[in-house]
């Protein structure tokens, strides 16, 4: 008995041709089962196989049910909207990742920014601290001058108050008193230049002690009005630092216990050599930036290799992009390029005797009490935290080898695996009071930061790296 023709399909039950192409794919995979199985049966039974094959044949010839169809239209409509759903999320994923690495740069650039203004202005506070401190010593110098004279100060002003109640005699009005007159002429001629000599040095000594007095008042201000500035920077920067870690919590989360691994190495470690292999052997955060420098390394050769042009270009503004995430050129390439960590003076150079029998394998600077600590290069830490007598020690994988070690600081502001732009703000100094081994060696009561350059594990001398003194922002 035929079965009753189905009513011809509307326009919203007729398939699409998408899922008449879907159709057509399933009855090819089911057509190429079929060969399959009937090659295994045929092995063995070829009257099987012959049967089996008439039968699949049969099969798949037969017509799709409507209900059917309608399953496969409503499972492709399914996939449609999943896959919509899909790149409407994968496109809002995106926008989100291209907000955040403007964020991020925007950030970045605000804290190096605000970071090398700060160390600006401790310049200025510096040299107006010096400018006081000569002023006042020229001032004492003046005071004690007149503290040395004044005895014949006292004696001019005798003399010269005698003189203005006992004038000498006129001659026109007693000109019988001659001889009087006489030794007054010659008493006032061998005294008055004398006189008049001490008159005049003491009249410029006070002068001077007024205008030095005026400009100590001037400096005064002047200082006090920096140290606000400088105060509200600093406030500025540590609101800006805590944005930046706490977009970094749910990395931090994850932190505790590495943290802790972290410390006990550092425990364990006999050399700062043997820190960082520890570290970037042991701990997850710190294995993965040295991965992260590898492939960046990778990455740099290639670009090099497909377009030397391009990247001598990018060499000469190695710093220009605020929102990189990688080394924009490689570390040997930047001699001559990198900014001091701190602002202050040098105290010992590499190579340096340290006082012990041995030599520098780093550099000494003084720096001022709170001063802010920025990273020199680009790069991932590899450590931060505390290590022996070191005070808080950052070491910083710059890759192809390179690390940058920063010890004395009070407080370090960065994680694990973080990526540091040069230039960004990454720690705090003390005010001098917790002696490191590097103050102690020196004798210095101020902060002293101890920064070091490794190669393949050796030390090496930083000097040839830093920018002229005219050339220590970060260029871009």
């Amino acid at each position: 008995m035929r079965a009753a023709p189905t009513a011809a399909p509307t326009s919203s039950t007729r398939p699409s041709w998408r899922l008449f192409g879907s159709l057509a794919g399933s009855l090819a995979g089911l057509r190429l089962c079929a060969a399959l199985a009937l090659c295994a049966a045929g092995a063995g039974d070829p009257g099987r196989a012959v049967a089996a094959g008439a039968q699949d044949e049969g099969a798949a010839r037969k017509p799709a049910a409507p209900e059917d169809l309608e399953g496969r239209k409503l499972e492709l409509r399914g996939m449609e909207d999943t896959l919509g759903a899909s790149q409407a999320q994968r496109a809002r994923i995106e926008a989100e990742a291209a907000a955040l690495r403007e964020d991020r740069a925007r950030l970045t650039e605000t804290l190096v920014d605000l970071a090398r203004q700060i160390d600006e202005r401790d310049r200025k506070i510096a040299e107006a601290e010096q400018r006081l401190d000569t002023l006042t010593g020229s001032e004492e110098a003046i005071r004690r001058s007149l503290a040395s004279r004044r005895a014949l100060i006292a004696e001019i002003l005798a003399a010269l108050q005698r003189m203005g109640r006992k004038p000498p005699p006129a001659l026109l009005a007693s000109p019988d008193d001659l001889l009087a007159a006489l030794r007054a002429s010659m008493t006032l001629g061998a005294v008055l230049p004398e006189m008049r000599a001490e008159t005049e040095a003491l009249a410029a000594d006070l002068a001077d002690l007024t205008q030095l007095r005026r400009s100590i008042a001037a400096e005064k201000e002047t200082l006090s009005d920096e140290r606000a500035r400088l105060a509200l920077d600093r406030e500025r920067l540590a609101a800006l630092i805590d944005a930046r870690q706490s977009s970094l919590s749910a990395a931090q989360q994850a932190l505790g216990a590495e943290n802790a691994r972290a410390a006990e190495l550092a425990r364990q470690a006999a050399s700062l050599k043997d820190l960082i292999s520890k570290m970037e052997s042991e701990v997850a955060a710190a294995a993965k930036a040295a991965e992260a420098a590898r492939q960046a390394d990778e990455a740099r050769k290639a670009a090099e290799a497909a377009s030397p042009e391009a990247q001598t270009k990018l060499a000469l503004a190695p710093f220009a992009d605020p929102g990189r995430l990688a080394p924009a050129t490689a570390f040997a390439n930047l001699k001559g390029r990198l900014p001091m960590p701190a602002a202050g003076t040098p105290q010992r150079g590499f190579g340096a005797p340290d006082g012990f029998g041995g030599f520098e394998k780093g550099m000494l600077l003084a720096t001022r009490p709170r001063a802010g600590v920025v990273s020199p290069t680009d790069g991932w830490a590899a450590y931060a935290g505390p290590y022996r007598g070191y005070g808080q020690v950052l070491i910083i994988n710059a890759g192809q080898g390179y690390y940058v070690i920063l010890a004395g600081m009070d407080r370090i502001n960065v994680n694990v695996g973080q990526f540091l732009a040069a230039g960004e703000p990454v720690a705090t100094m003390g005010d001098g009071a917790a002696r490191t081994a590097a103050a102690i060696a020196i004798g210095a009561a101020q902060p002293i930061l101890y920064i070091e350059f490794r190669k393949d594990g050796a030390a090496i001398d930083p000097s040839p790296w830093w920018a002229r003194p005219e050339l220590q922002k970060v260029r871009g």
